[in-house]
């Protein structure tokens, strides 16, 4: 048995199937893969190595007709472009075996891009972990994140203009929703956060969510998680609850 890999899960074979002309693959030469599968029958069969020898074997197992046969492709050394060689490009289509032709091209490829000038590139050294990162954010303006303090974002949250009923037929209580997303929307932007705590949701905006508290709010939030609306993050003590974008830009 010749050392090449052959793996079949075989069962009845049906009586139909999309088949290829039996001369294609004679006309085949070299090392060329044959693959046969039925998703409906739980058929699997893989054949690789010389193109006469597969055929032999494709014959024995009763493929005739059916299945797919393809040339394996063998690695060139080249280390610039290939071109196809001139001699093969003008044989018969009827021979299928490809020859690359390994020869560097006499001229410069065109996708090289411009030359490399290492005069541009700012040198910068730094002992390894002395990097300030903090002060590098600072030099470029930057503002840290900041973590949300609830009694700002009571205020903040008050100040804010009574929202539009949340639309959709997932939404098991649209206003209390609407003021949900107000909330998240305060803490991504203002504060550059992900997620609240479930205790800091409900200090803060309870009375707004129909006075939801405790397990009643756990619930509610869950539902909102399971339709999509909400990612839920774990924390070592604590679970918190994050905005989908979709749904904070009001899409769900």
């Amino acid at each position: 048995m010749s050392p090449l890999q052959i793996v079949m899960i075989y069962k009845a074979l049906p009586s139909r199937m999309l088949a290829i002309h039996p001369w294609l693959m004679a006309q085949l030469s070299g090392q060329v893969r044959y693959r046969f599968s039925s998703d409906d029958h739980d058929v699997r069969v893989s054949l690789e190595g010389e193109a006469e020898w597969v055929a032999e074997r494709v014959g024995e197992l009763g493929l005739d007709g059916v299945g797919w046969t393809m040339p394996v492709g063998e690695a060139v050394k080249a280390t610039n472009l290939s071109k196809v060689s001139k001699s093969n490009s003008k044989k018969s289509n009827i021979h299928q075996k490809v020859v690359f032709d390994d020869t560097p091209l006499e001229d410069k490829p065109l996708d090289m891009g411009p030359t490399p000038d290492p005069s541009r590139i700012p040198i910068v050294r730094r002992p390894i972990g002395e990097l300030n990162l903090q002060k590098e954010i600072d030099k470029i303006g930057v503002d840290g994140a900041r973590k949300p303090d609830p009694i700002e974002l009571m205020e903040m949250l008050d100040d804010t203009d009574e929202p539009m009923p949340a639309q959709g037929k997932m939404s098991v209580d649209p206003m209390a929703e609407a003021w949900l997303r107000e909330l998240m929307e305060i803490v991504v932007r203002e504060y550059g956060g992900t997620a609240l705590r479930t205790d800091v949701i409900e200090e803060v905006a309870s009375s707004k969510l129909g006075n939801r508290q405790g397990i009643e709010l756990d619930v509610w939030l869950e539902s909102l998680f399971s339709a999509g609306k909400l990612v839920k993050i774990h924390g070592g003590d604590a679970v918190g609850w994050g905005p989908s974008p979709r749904w904070l830009n009001g899409r769900i």
